[in-house]
């Protein structure tokens, strides 16, 4: 199936979310079964749709007998849920075809991979949809659809998830933040809806706000690329977690190439370029959520402070600019605001309100809203004790209250953000805020998370794809990846290498030398690391130290193959990596470092999804932690960034173009104050 056929099909999900007749095939009414949840849960929709529930054995539930098969029912159902034994999934499915069903949602796990690739065949070559195998089901609350298992507070935002129970997790941690969700889907082993179709879907549904993921096997990534970049257009946020952070590489490394680019990194590339953020647990998601369907985003980095105690105060700046968020100064006119607040309180950033708080609950509000109003923030934390007062003093409970709408009123006011960092967990006064729309965190580090990620999507944009190229190379298959043939074909895309010559025995490369001039370079060739096995000698002033380095070469290495080059000096030069390493999911991905040697160890480097636009070449060149030095470190003159960056989108776009390199590489790419220059590449054929 072609890409653009499966997003013409992944726009008509209506029956999975919207069905105008549902059947549970293997209902109960045995609690400790599923069959029994998923038909509890489709019988809830029963003002909106037709429910069926079927059971070979008869029974009812509630006041709805179970009809002995889908051909008994009195009219076909267009969404089918299947709960049945793994033997029998099969012959359920091909009956609902032949009644005309437009989806089937197969809980059931079981099957082998070839059963189910021959089951999900089945079901599109009728021209019909199916989740799962082996998920947890589908709900839509604002359609009344759940056809799942578990609890499923109503709200804004919307989930797909390879995994059921931390759906369950997200869900129960939204409830007890007063959110909750629009739309679930349970993915199951993606047989054919997958995440870039449920997201799709999430995409144009108007009452999801925010749209969260948890995807293990990211199948056509070029395409959640484009869905990504047009839920930020749609002024959606998504919030994406995976898993791989312990794992660098799942493959043995032929190249520095494959053991830098993790999918852990190309997944974080993905966020980067599409808007995306990638975070790290349910909880995390929960309080980005929060954050993110608050009344107004942060427009910038800077946090004003307040609180009634010192150390809480002081110990949130610290959490705040560990995440990159800014704490600072307060002007006059912050400070002018401020002089309202009783005189022993603090008017630093942090504000200290110095029991002022306690004393009066109002000037919780007053600090706050001289923080949101004054110019010198972006949003404000309020941290302590507050929302706990009426804990210990009932008769507190309708002031504080009072002063929680007040805090709600100046975010309003101001059009800036609060986050509140209490101690308390279930308060009147905390129900007040979060009702209004503020976010609240039983943690510091929770608040200064959610602020930073929430200042990360407001200040985001999907970057736009690279331009098409005016002329460039036919790309022809190459027939190796040595490094004459890749040599050859980088140049083509117009990266430099210095003068070479290639031999097999120490006369020619004698010979060879004297014709490019000395000092020159011998490599021995076919090797992967060539400098950790001896494959390399610099600096050979003569023909006897040419003559001499080929000898040992050869004894060390066994190679059959050399080549002499020009030795290449470069004052004020610096070592980059760039390859471009092919994906499964992915595609070509494209990565730049600190190069040399030492590329491994320093791991200083940065990811794009190839083909790269000059601009994203040069964004990755000065993330890296080591940028400094192309700049010009400690008075040195800044190396041709342009240059670099004009090596690493020519790599990438040859990576790009042809899809029988499995990966490419250039080590090191010297870029000085003139230009850049590879000194060595490599090519692995998939």
């Amino acid at each position: 199936m072609t890409d653009t056929a499966r997003i013409d099909t992944a726009h008509d999900l209506s029956a999975l979310w919207d069905p105008a007749s549902v059947a549970v095939v293997g209902a109960s009414s045995n609690p400790a079964k599923w069959g029994y949840w998923l038909a509890s849960g489709a019988l809830e929709g029963r003002h909106r749709r037709a429910v069926h529930l079927v059971n070979q054995r008869g029974g009812r539930l509630r006041d709805t007998p179970f009809a002995a098969s889908l051909a008994d029912l009195p009219s076909p159902p267009e969404h089918i849920v299947v709960a049945v034994p793994a033997a029998h999934v099969h012959a359920v499915v091909a009956q609902g075809l032949e009644l005309g069903a437009r989806q089937f949602t197969v809980i059931t796990a079981g099957a082998d991979p070839a059963q189910e690739a021959e089951l999900a065949a089945l079901v599109r070559s009728r021209g019909a949809r199916l989740l799962g195998p082996n998920c947890m089901g589908v709900v839509d609350t604002g359609t009344g659809l759940r056809l799942s298992w578990g609890d499923f507070p109503s709200g804004r935002v919307g989930l797909v998830s390879q995994s059921g129970n931390l759906a369950l997790e997200i869900g129960r941690l939204l409830g007890r933040a007063g959110e909750g969700f629009s739309r679930f889907v349970s993915l199951g082993n993606q047989g054919d809806i997958d995440a870039a179709d449920a997201l799709e879907s999430l995409v144009a549904h108007e009452p999801t706000r925010v749209i969260a993921a948890y995807v293990e096997d990211f199948r056509d990534g070029r395409r959640l690329a484009r869905i990504l970049a047009a839920a930020r257009d749609a002024d959606k946020a998504v919030l994406l977690l995976t898993v791989g952070r312990s794992e660098a590489s799942a493959r043995a490394a032929a190249s520095h190439t494959g053991a830098l680019v993790s999918a852990l990194a190309t997944v974080d590339a993905l966020c980067e370029e599409t808007g995306a953020l990638r975070l790290d647990s349910a909880g995390q998601l929960v309080d980005t959520v929060q954050a993110l369907l608050a009344p107004a985003l942060p427009a910038g980095r800077r946090v004003a402070i307040a609180g009634d105690s010192g150390g809480q105060g002081a110990l949130a700046a610290d959490a705040l600019a560990a995440r990159g968020l800014t704490v600072p100064r307060f002007t006059a006119a912050t400070r002018d605001l401020l002089a309202a607040l009783p005189p022993q309180t603090s008017r630093g950033n942090p504000v200290d309100l110095a029991g002022a708080g306690e004393a009066d609950l109002g000037n919780y509000a007053r600090a706050v809203r001289a923080l949101l109003l004054g110019g010198d923030a972006d949003a404000a934390v309020l941290t302590g004790y507050f929302g706990d007062y009426a804990t210990g003093d009932p008769a507190q409970e309708q002031r504080e209250c009072e002063v929680a709408a007040e805090l709600a009123a100046a975010v309003r006011a101001s059009g800036r953000p609060l986050a509140v960092h209490t101690m308390a967990r279930d308060t009147a006064a905390l129900r007040t805020l979060r009702a209004l729309g503020v976010p609240v965190y039983e943690r510091i580090e929770q608040a200064a998370d959610a602020l930073a990620h929430a200042a990360r999507w407001a200040a985001g944009h999907a970057l736009p794809p690279p331009p098409p190229r005016t002329t460039a190379p036919h790309p022809v298959p190459l027939a190796d990846g040595h490094y004459a043939t890749v040599r050859t074909l980088l140049s083509a895309y117009g990266i430099a290498f210095p003068r070479a010559e290639f031999v097999t025995d120490a006369d020619e490369a004698v010979k060879q030398a004297a014709v490019i001039g000395h000092p020159v370079v011998l490599k021995a060739m076919g090797l992967a690391h060539k400098t950790e096995a001896g494959g390399v000698a610099l600096g050979l002033a003569d023909d006897d130290a040419v003559r001499t380095a080929f000898g040992r070469m050869r004894q060390r290495t066994g190679a059959s193959h050399y080549v002499v080059e020009a030795m290449v000096r470069q004052p004020h030069a610096v070592e980059l990596i760039i390859g471009v390493r092919r994906d499964p999911a992915f595609g070509p991905v494209a990565m730049v470092g600190i190069g040399g040697i030492t590329a491994e160890l320093l791991a200083d480097t940065a990811v794009g999804l190839a083909p790269l636009s000059p601009q994203r070449a040069r964004e990755l060149l000065l993330s890296l932690r080591h940028s400094p030095l192309l700049l010009g470190w400690r008075d040195a003159p800044p190396v041709d960034l342009d240059a670099a960056a004009d090596a690493l989108v020519a790599l990438s776009q040859a990576g790009a173009d042809h899809p029988e390199l499995s990966e490419i590489e250039i080590n090191p790419l010297l870029v000085h104050p003139g230009g850049a220059i590879a000194l060595d590449t490599l090519g692995s054929l998939s």
